[in-house]
């Protein structure tokens, strides 16, 4: 339910999801999508109320354009710099929060 970024959530999934190929999680993924429960989005930056930098989900990503981000191994790794923006992110959709997880 809380932001993360495309490895943080595959570090939640069981095996042999979690260890297996990024490919394999794409039907998955774009079966949420397509019902519209989830949202693929990027990471963008966010100021606090206080003035503190943080971060936010981005509008969501076209449809036609996710499989190929998806199966793209890169957006599955934790960034070198530690930096999450411009990453994959997951959001719910109003949908996906009626949906009892």
């Amino acid at each position: 339910m809380e932001i993360d970024i495309l490895p943080g959530v595959r570090g939640d999934l069981e095996e042999p999801l979690a260890s297996g190929p990024c490919a394999k999680l794409v039907p998955f993924l774009l079966s949420l999508a397509d019902r519209g429960w989830i949202e693929v989005c990027r990471v963008i930056p966010w100021t606090a109320p206080d003035g503190s930098p943080g971060f936010q989900p981005g509008a969501p990503i076209a449809r036609g354009d996710l499989p190929a981000l998806l199966a793209d191994d890169e957006n599955w790794e934790y960034p070198d710099s530690g930096e999450w923006i411009g990453c994959l992110t997951l959001t719910l959709t109003e949908e996906g929060r009626r949906i009892p997880w």
